[in-house]
């Protein structure tokens, strides 16, 4: 039977440190644009409070949580057991782009491992802390983080990655604006 949290607590704390990937939904607004849904990793994801997480947004191919965040704030973030006992938990709330150049973002970034490519910290207040039974999702063992996201940014440096946001971060699939770059 799922519970519903006032707040992330020590028994939510303590799962979502055991997870080694979880998943960002966000949508625009339009009822015809596109719903994004990417996994994300790479020890990436910090709890700050009791009802504030954030992660370290690394450049990557598109940029929809950004543009729709931007947007409208909604989001929700979900974990699943794929070792342990079943639980799925699902963090909804409305989530903040913090760019590099924000005055907060160095302190913020300071709590995170120093992964090349980051162009964002993405925090979410959360509005509503749940679980669910997780019996449907399968069994996976973790073998380690695929290191191809972090050679990239190592290999492409600085100014390739700014070049490569610039071409390629702008704007969402649905032309919503981004980044600004």
């Amino acid at each position: 039977m799922g519970k519903t949290y006032p707040a992330i607590d020590d028994k939510v704390t303590g799962f979502i440190a055991k997870q080694k990937m979880f998943f960002v939904a966000t949508a625009p607004l339009a009822g015809d644009g596109h719903i994004n849904l990417s996994p994300r990793g790479l020890d990436s994801l910090r709890i700050l409070d009791e009802q504030t997480v954030a992660w370290l947004d690394l450049t990557g191919s598109g940029a929809e949580t950004i543009a729709h965040l931007r947007e409208n704030g909604r989001i929700v973030l979900m974990f699943c057991a794929f070792e342990g006992p079943p639980n799925i938990l699902r963090l909804h709330g409305r989530g903040e782009v913090v760019l590099a150049d924000d005055p907060e973002f160095a302190a913020l970034a300071e709590q995170f491992p120093p992964l090349p490519g980051a162009r964002a910290i993405i925090r979410v207040h959360c509005e509503r802390i749940s679980d669910s039974c997780g019996f449907g999702v399968p069994r996976y063992e973790f073998q380690d983080d695929r290191p191809q996201l972090i050679d990239y940014s190592n290999k492409e440096g600085p100014d390739g990655l700014a070049e490569y946001r610039r071409k390629n971060n702008q704007y969402s699939i649905d032309g919503l604006p981004a980044l600004d770059v």
